[in-house]
């Protein structure tokens, strides 16, 4: 059965939890690790405060060593039970990201509802890096 992307990101949006800008906002940012899933020139054009750029296309290759061309573990990203807070541009990606980081083992991942621009829209007074 042939299924389009929009139905893959429904059914996986239906296995993963999603948090809202506003939510987001409050968490205590210590105890998050923000995971920009998007590629390097999105990326590069604007991202959260203090996350991390692991692509789509390499997350589940990278997840357990960041930085990614060194090759070196980063603890907090190693540890499953981290809560991972992903995200993309409007929250497709990071949806499918989040699903498949599940599959791994990951116990607390969470996808941005709405993704960077909802985020954006939400938060217009916080600058992003």
């Amino acid at each position: 059965m042939t299924r389009t992307v929009e139905q893959l990101v429904t059914e996986a949006r239906a296995r993963i939890r999603e948090v809202s800008p506003t939510d987001l906002s409050s968490m205590s940012q210590g105890g998050v690790v923000l995971i920009d899933v998007r590629e390097p020139g999105e990326y590069a054009q604007g991202h959260l405060p203090g996350a991390v750029n692991i692509p789509r296309g390499v997350l589940e290759f990278q997840i357990h060593a960041h930085p990614a061309m060194a090759c070196v573990a980063e603890e907090s990203l190693a540890n499953t039970s981290r809560r991972l807070v992903l995200y993309c541009r409007t929250g497709g990606r990071s949806a499918l990201a989040a699903d498949s980081l599940q599959e791994l083992g990951f116990t607390d991942v969470l996808s941005l509802a709405g993704g960077f621009e909802a985020w954006r829209n939400a938060n217009p007074a916080i600058p992003t890096e």
